[in-house]
């Protein structure tokens, strides 16, 4: 399938913001437990935020308790998607509404990408830990809200019968091409040439990534077109809380889309917890940082030829039938993850990661894309995004109330069976409305 100058734009995006998700998934939360290590845990334990919501870990981590000190910058860290994707979740419907005005979507998609790209950059010149927190929370809202306005461009650029393809392709090109500066930011942490520390050579990875990020993005800005929109009212913020509303009952109307976004809510919440969270998980049952950074480098790998054969496979047997089976795959990966405790488990479980997430994402957003208003993607992306967000909240959460009271994160890491079964059971029942209606 030849794809045409827009479609090859957008799928660039992906290449371009999929460098942020792998620093974000790998190097960022090893460098923030290197910088809290790097502080006296005097002076950890007694920040006013650790105190007052990881007051029991960090009073066993300042008697000594390796574990639990463990567990609070698993705790902390976790806390960054928490806020992150809380304040974007508030704001995606009405952001969402106002870039579906003509002439809006790519400005609103332009502030976003700034904001994200500034965090990372700033994340190349910070040493203390908590000015680390609140840098990684600004890039990803920064991250999260371009996409919103990314995603839903999949219906400027790309007809129903080619979504499954094209979105797969995005994905796919992502994980392949992200590799490109990941790699060459992980040379120069392993290798440190030039005299650089370790830590200097991961601030570079990070100002590389920027980069990397923004002028990949030149093709999208000038060659996609906003080409479904409302027109522009004379009160556009007005306007943009009425229309929420109005698509809140629209939603709740339209049975399959409203089975869609909670069964989405559900799988998708693992889904990204077991991304976001995999080396965080991963340090604190001691396995070496290295090992888990290469190994997740090979999970792009494998992760772009199975995006692409999910976008293939969709048009022959459907995109909620694979869905179901993906989501299947990740409630196994879920009781595998739970008695993690070697470098070789890590890797099976990277590699089985891989071999899913980009199809379950890819065919989420492209299905999802053919069963809403065109001119109103934007607004529909934003609450797409918000269930995708609260689901990216949740389960972290899980994560980091997991790691305060049972001192271990792994008994949440087996929750999310549930979370994936509820959304087995809502796609299946979409598939019969489908089908019936």
């Amino acid at each position: 399938m030849k794809l045409t100058k827009a479609e090859r734009s957008w799928i660039l995006y992906d290449v371009a913001n999929s460098a942020f998700t792998m620093v974000l998934t790998a190097t960022i939360p090893v460098f923030f437990a290197a910088l809290v290590d790097n502080a006296s845990i005097e002076s950890v334990t007694n920040n006013f935020l650790v105190k007052t919501l990881f007051f029991k870990n960090a009073e066993l981590a300042l008697s000594g308790n390796l574990e639990a000190y463990a567990a609070l910058k698993t705790s902390l860290f976790g806390l960054t998607t928490t806020v992150a994707v809380i304040i974007v979740a508030f704001i995606a419907p009405i952001i969402g509404a106002i870039a579906d005005h003509k002439g809006m979507k790519k400005k609103m998609f332009s502030v976003s990408l700034l904001i994200g790209v500034s965090g990372l950059l700033s994340l190349g010149v910070t040493s203390d830990w908590f000015a680390y927190l609140y840098l990684i929370i600004i890039a990803r809202i920064g991250y999260s809200a371009a996409n919103i306005f990314y995603d839903s461009m999949l219906i400027d650029v790309s007809a129903n019968d080619r979504m499954d393809y094209v979105s797969s392709m995005g994905y796919a090109w992502g994980y392949i091409g992200s590799c490109i500066p990941f790699t060459i930011g992980i040379f120069l942490i392993l290798t440190t040439p030039f005299n650089l520390s370790t830590a200097l050579a991961t601030q570079i990875s990070f100002i590389l990534t920027a980069l990397w990020w923004m002028l990949l993005t030149i093709p999208l800005l000038k060659n996609v077109k906003q080409n479904y929109y409302v027109d522009m009212p004379d009160n556009i913020i007005r306007s943009a809380f009425k229309r929420v509303f109005a698509t809140l009952k629209k939603i709740k109307k339209d049975r399959r889309l409203l089975l869609f976004i909670i069964a989405y809510f559900c799988y998708i919440d693992g889904v990204y917890t077991i991304i976001s969270m995999a080396t965080t998980y991963g340090t604190e049952v001691g396995l070496e940082a290295t090992g888990m950074i290469v190994a997740l480098l090979v999970t792009q790998f494998v992760a772009f030829p199975s995006a692409i054969l999910a976008g293939i496979l969709a048009k022959k047997y459907g995109a909620l039938s694979l869905i179901k089976i993906f989501i299947v795959i990740y409630g196994l990966i879920c009781i595998y993850g739970y008695g993690l405790n070697t470098q070789f488990e890590f890797w099976v479980l990277a590699v089985s990661v891989g071999l899913v997430q980009g199809g379950i994402q890819s065919l989420s957003r492209a299905y999802y894309g053919k069963i809403i208003p065109k001119d109103e993607s934007s607004e529909y992306f934003g609450f797409f995004d918000i269930f995708g967000k609260f689901a990216d909240f949740f389960g972290p959460l899980l994560i980091t109330i997991s790691a305060s009271m049972f001192g271990a994160s792994k008994y949440g890491i087996l929750a999310l069976i549930i979370l994936f079964a509820i959304g087995f059971v809502l796609i299946d029942r979409i598939a019969k409305v489908k089908t019936t209606s």
